[in-house]
C-alpha cells in the first residue's frame, strides 16, 4: 500500500470510528444496563458456585494447560519440519479457517488451535458447575459465545492470513473498497452496524419476487388483502387463507415461481389469499397485538368473504402469524361464533412459549422491562435492530463471515434471494412488541388460561378445528418441542409433521427440489421425544400431506369454476410489502434510514 494512502485511510478509520460510537451512545441505556446488570448477576451466581466448587475450577485449569502444552509441543515438531496431529480442529461447518495457510503455517496453525482450544474449555466451564439456575446457564453460555466468536483470529487483519495476503498484493484496496462499503452500510443502520448480506439491487419485488399474478382486494391500515389468480379450470370452493408472521416479510412464501408456496397451492386448484402486513411507522405505535388479531385475521376473513361468499377458509399461519390465526380461531371460539377456519396448517408456531429457544435469553424481567421502554419512547421497535439480533442467533454464518468479506476483503455480496428477503427489514409497533414479550414469552398467558383478546380470554381448548402443525428440526427460533407441545393446547384433531433443516428451509421446500425430507406419526405420544421415536422418516417434500390433509376436511361439493380476482385495488404484490427500511444502494450512492418504496 503506498504510504500517499495512509492519510485518507487513518481518516476515513477516524471519522467511522466515531460514527460507531455514536451509534453505541445512541442505544437505550436503560437497556444496555439491563443487559450489563442481568449478565453480572449470573456471573455472580457462577463465581459463587465455583467458590463452592474450587476442584472444578483447578480440574478446568489444568486441562487448559495440558491442552496448551501439547499445542506448544505440535507447533514445535510442526515449525521442525516434523509430522504432528493437530491437538484441535474446527468443527464440521466452520468455515472461518478453510484457507490453507490456517494449517500450512505454524505461527498462524497455533493461533487458529490456541482459539479453538480456549474456546472450547470456556463454553466447558460454563457447563460444568452445578448449582447455576438453567436460565442463567443459557445466557451466560449465549454470551460467552457471543464474546467467542467476536475475538476470533479470522475476524482481524494481523491474525488472518487470508486478510493479509490479499491486502499486500492489492496495494490495500480491499480496505478501501471495504471503507466504501461501511460507509454505506452505517448510513442505514439503526442502533447497532447493520451489515449487508446481499446485492439488493438485483431483485424488484413483482419482477424477480413475489411474482405470482394477482390483484390486492382489500386494504386497511394494518394490511392488504392479496387474491391470487387461478391457474386451473376449476377451484375447491374452501379458499385458503395464508397469514404470514408481521414481524417479517409475507413473500418469504413467494419468491421465485420455483419455490413459491402460493403458486404451488395455486396450481392444485385452491383459491389463495395472503395478507400482506403494513410495515409500522411510529403512526402505528399504539397497534396492539389484539389489533392483528380482530382487526387484522379476523378482517381478512370479512374479505375473502366478501370476494367469494364463502364464510369459512382453509387457514395457513407462519410462525407469529400463526399465532394470530390460533388466537383468531379461539377468539371466535370465546365468544361462541361459528368457527370461520376449517382448517389450520400452522408453520413453526409457538403457542406454548416456554422453549423460546435462543431467543429465551432475552425473556428475562429486567431486560424486558428496558425494552418496553425503548419501545414507548420510540414507539416502534427497529427493523433493522431485530435483524442484527436475529443474526447474532447465527452469529458466524449471518454476521461475522459478511463483516470479514465486506470490510477486510472489500467484496460486495452477491445477489441471493433468500438473503434479500431476510435483508427486507420490517418494523414491530411498540406497542406489539411489548405484548409479544411479556404477555406470551414472559408471562405464557396463553398456556396459564390469562391472555385476553379484547378483554376475551382464550382457551383454545374450545377449538375444535382440525390442526397440522409443520415444525423443522433444526429450527431455533421456534423449538419443535416446543411447538409440539403447543399443539396440544387445541381441543380438536391435531397432527404433526417435524421437516428437516431449519425455520425457512424447512418450510420452504418444493416437491419439485426434493431437498429435504419429514417425519410423521399417526400414533399418540406424551412427550415430543416420544413422538420422534415413534415416528417414520420420508423423503421429500411434505406440501402434498398439507394438501392431502387440507382435501381431505373440504366440502364434499363438487369443484366450483375457478375464481378471477375483481379488478381490486392494484396488482400483487401491492404498496405494503414495497415499503422498504433499508434504501437500495446503487453503486456506491449512499441512502437515508428513512422508509423508501422500492
Amino acid at each position: 500500500m503506498s504510504q500517499s494512502s495512509y492519510g485518507p485511510l487513518f481518516e476515513a478509520l477516524a471519522h467511522y470510528n466515531d460514527k460507531l460510537m455514536g451509534m453505541a451512545k445512541a442505544q437505550t441505556e436503560r437497556t444496555a444496563q439491563a443487559l450489563l446488570q442481568t449478565n453480572l448477576d449470573d456471573l455472580g451466581q457462577v463465581l459463587e458456585q465455583s467458590s463452592q466448587q474450587p476442584w472444578q475450577l483447578i480440574q478446568a485449569q489444568m486441562g487448559w494447560w495440558q491442552d496448551q502444552l501439547k499445542l506448544m509441543q505440535h507447533t514445535l515438531l510442526k515449525s521442525a519440519g516434523q509430522e504432528s496431529a493437530p491437538v484441535i480442529t474446527p468443527e464440521r461447518g466452520d468455515r472461518r479457517f478453510k484457507a490453507e495457510a490456517w494449517s500450512e503455517q505454524p505461527i498462524f496453525d497455533y493461533l487458529k488451535q490456541s482459539y479453538l482450544l480456549t474456546a472450547k474449555h470456556l463454553l466447558a466451564s460454563v457447563d460444568a458447575l452445578e448449582g447455576v439456575p438453567e436460565k442463567s446457564r443459557d445466557r451466560l453460555r449465549f454470551f460467552t459465545r457471543q464474546y467467542i466468536n467476536a475475538m476470533a483470529p479470522s475476524n482481524f487483519l494481523a491474525t488472518n492470513p487470508e486478510l493479509l495476503k490479499l491486502t499486500l498484493e492489492s496495494d490495500g484496496q480491499n480496505l478501501v473498497r471495504g471503507l466504501a462499503l461501511l460507509a454505506e452500510d452505517l448510513e442505514r443502520s439503526a442502533d447497532q452496524l447493520n451489515i449487508r448480506l446481499t446485492d439488493e439491487s438485483a431483485f424488484e419485488l413483482g419482477r424477480d419476487l413475489a411474482t405470482t399474478p394477482g390483484r390486492v382486494v382489500q386494504r386497511t391500515e394494518l394490511y392488504e388483502l392479496i387474491q391470487y389468480s387461478p391457474t386451473t379450470e376449476t377451484v375447491g370452493k374452501t379458499p385458503v387463507l395464508i397469514v404470514p408472521p408481521f414481524i417479517n416479510k409475507y413473500y418469504i412464501m413467494d419468491m421465485r415461481p420455483q419455490n413459491s408456496l402460493v403458486a404451488w397451492l395455486v396450481a392444485q386448484g385452491q383459491t389463495v389469499f395472503m395478507i400482506s402486513w403494513r410495515n409500522p411507522g411510529v403512526a402505528q405505535a399504539q397497534v396492539d397485538l389484539d389489533d392483528y388479531v380482530v382487526d387484522g385475521v379476523i378482517a381478512a376473513l370479512d374479505g375473502v368473504e366478501a370476494a367469494t361468499g364463502e364464510r369459512e377458509v382453509h387457514g395457513i399461519g407462519y410462525c407469529i402469524g400463526g399465532t394470530a390465526l390460533s388466537l383468531a380461531m379461539g377468539w371466535l371460539a370465546a365468544r361462541r361464533q361459528k368457527q370461520r377456519v376449517r382448517s389450520a396448517t400452522l408453520f413453526t408456531t409457538l403457542l406454548d412459549f416456554s422453549q423460546p429457544g435462543e431467543l429465551g435469553i432475552f425473556i428475562h424481567e429486567p431486560i424486558i422491562a428496558a425494552l418496553e421502554a425503548q419501545n414507548e419512547a420510540k414507539g416502534i421497535m427497529d427493523g433493522r435492530q431485530l435483524a442484527v439480533s436475529f443474526s447474532l442467533l447465527r452469529e458466524n454464518s449471518l454476521y461475522w463471515n459478511y463483516y470479514i468479506d465486506s470490510y477486510l476483503k472489500g467484496q460486495s455480496p452477491v445477489a441471493f434471494d433468500l438473503l434479500h428477503w431476510n435483508s427486507d427489514s420490517t418494523n414491530v409497533a411498540g406497542k406489539t412488541h411489548n405484548s409479544l414479550l411479556r404477555r406470551l414469552y414472559l408471562e405464557n398467558q396463553l398456556v396459564k388460561g390469562e391472555l385476553k383478546i379484547r378483554q376475551t380470554r382464550i382457551d383454545l381448548a374450545k377449538v375444535k378445528t382440525p390442526v397440522l402443525l409443520v415444525s423443522a428440526i433444526d429450527d431455533h427460533i421456534a423449538l419443535w418441542q416446543g411447538t409440539w407441545q403447543g399443539m396440544k393446547l387445541f381441543g380438536g384433531e391435531q397432527r404433526f409433521i417435524l421437516a428437516e433443516s431449519g425455520h425457512i428451509a424447512g418450510i420452504i421446500n418444493p416437491p419439485a427440489a426434493n431437498k429435504y425430507g419429514f417425519w410423521q406419526s399417526q400414533n399418540e405420544a406424551e412427550t415430543p421425544q416420544a413422538w420422534l421415536e415413534g415416528a417414520t422418516h420420508q423423503g421429500g417434500s411434505w406440501w402434498p400431506e398439507m394438501m392431502g390433509f387440507i382435501s381431505a376436511r373440504s366440502e364434499e361439493a363438487d369443484p366450483i369454476p375457478a375464481r378471477v380476482p375483481v379488478e381490486g385495488l392494484a396488482e400483487a404484490p401491492g404498496s405494503y410489502v414495497k415499503t422498504r427500511l433499508n434504501p437500495i444502494f446503487s453503486g456506491t450512492t449512499c441512502g437515508t434510514t428513512e422508509e423508501v418504496t422500492a
